[in-house]
């Protein structure tokens, strides 16, 4: 509602603006003093050229306190082997759209101001000019191309795997609204899934007949990666297109509904070495400091306060699959070697999950009757018609 008020005031404002700007323009249309002819004349010529630099400057202004206001939000170091490359070829990219952009754009307002209208004054025509047209295509075109070769190659080294070396299998299951994870064996192969297959605690539709699924291990809630292990991940859909989002190992690949796609890394730090890390030391402090501003209001409206904020790697789901997009998320930690050997040991394979599942659903209730022995029913327990009419 007072979103709605905020709307209504700020249209009648600029009612009234509009209203004020043409009661202005009758009264200088009476004293002489207003020209509605809509040709433009030296005087609205200068103003536009000087609205030019005045625009130019503005442009550089919020870019400056832009940096200065959000350069703190960039993320930190890459979690990844390959992310530092990933950062290098954004930052080229960026120092090049910068320089780009302020040549041009100073050429563009300064020429906008220095040849605006005036009167008497013909514009020169050039039918064409071969050199200037040189220089302005094969620039741009070596730029780019330096950017395109450097980025194929960059991406060639990242997504070339050769999965006969030593690399580990996990495979990520997407459906709305959350995320499964599967590891391999000790065989290191995955079993065959299908969705045909999804049945009870076999909710990824892993076809529980092929003998590389035997030793497979499924987790939901959060899942765990080794440090120093090239992961190679393979993605799944069970619905809709979703899209695999790990930011700080510079990561993403889309889940295609009938088909596996695939993105390795190797992760270089442990959720413990990134929480002490300076950099993010600083980002949790900031982001708690903004949690304790809100859990004040909470407080003060009698409600439950927010936690402090913990950091922790994710994977996010980076494409709008749906209403409940937004919380489609799950906590990844980078473990030891060792640490992740002792987390994964724990875990039953879903072949004993299947197992058990089975065997709950086969026996019997804990103190229910025996099938072929009814229990027999109270003597005040009011008479069947059939018990009436055997009397």
């Amino acid at each position: 509602m007072q979103s709605l008020l905020v709307i209504i005031v700020v249209a009648l404002l600029g009612i009234a603006v509009w209203q004020l700007t043409k009661i202005f323009q009758l009264t200088q249309a009476r004293k002489g003093g207003y020209d509605d002819s809509q040709i433009a004349n030296d005087k609205d010529n200068n103003i536009q050229g000087y609205l030019m630099f005045g625009f130019l400057a503005f442009i550089y202004i919020f870019t400056i306190y832009g940096l200065l206001k959000w350069g703190h939000l960039v993320l930190s170091n890459p979690a990844s082997e390959h992310g530092k490359d990933i950062d290098q070829l954004m930052n080229i990219t960026w120092v090049v759209i910068f320089i780009v952009q302020a040549v041009t754009q100073v050429l563009l307002h300064y020429f906008a101001f220095k040849y605006r209208g005036k009167k008497g004054n013909v514009a020169l025509y050039f039918a064409d000019n071969d050199r200037l047209e040189f220089i302005w295509s094969v620039i741009p075109a070596i730029v780019l191309a330096g950017l395109i070769l450097y980025g194929l190659y960059a991406w060639n080294n990242i997504m070339f795997v050769d999965e006969e070396d030593d690399v580990m299998i996990v495979e990520v299951y997407a459906k709305q609204f959350g995320w499964e994870v599967r590891y391999a064996g000790n065989d290191n192969e995955l079993g065959k899934a299908n969705v045909r297959y999804i049945e009870g605690v076999n909710s990824m539709g892993v076809d529980m007949s092929d003998p590389n699924a035997q030793d497979d291990k499924t987790v939901t809630g959060e899942f765990h990666i080794p440090k120093g292990k090239k992961i190679l991940f393979k993605f799944r859909s069970q619905d809709v297109l979703h899209s695999a989002y790990m930011p700080h190992f510079r990561a993403q690949m889309n889940c295609v509904p009938g088909m596996v796609t695939q993105f390795a890394f190797t992760p270089t730090l442990t959720t413990d070495e990134m929480r002490n890390d300076p950099k993010m030391i600083e980002k949790v402090a900031n982001i708690n400091k903004i949690r304790i501003q809100k859990s004040n209001e909470l407080k003060a409206e009698g409600k439950a306060p927010l936690d402090p904020y913990i950091f922790d790697y994710l994977l996010l789901c980076n494409k709008i699959c749906g209403a409940s997009h937004y919380n489609m998320q799950i906590k990844l930690v980078v473990d030891t070697p060792a640490d992740f050997k002792q987390w994964l040991d724990a875990k039953p394979t879903l072949a004993q999950a299947v197992k058990e599942a089975k065997a709950a659903e086969e026996a019997p209730a804990e103190g229910a009757a025996p099938a072929t022995e009814p229990a027999a029913a109270p003597a005040d327990a009011p008479k069947t018609m059939a018990q009436v009419l055997r009397k």
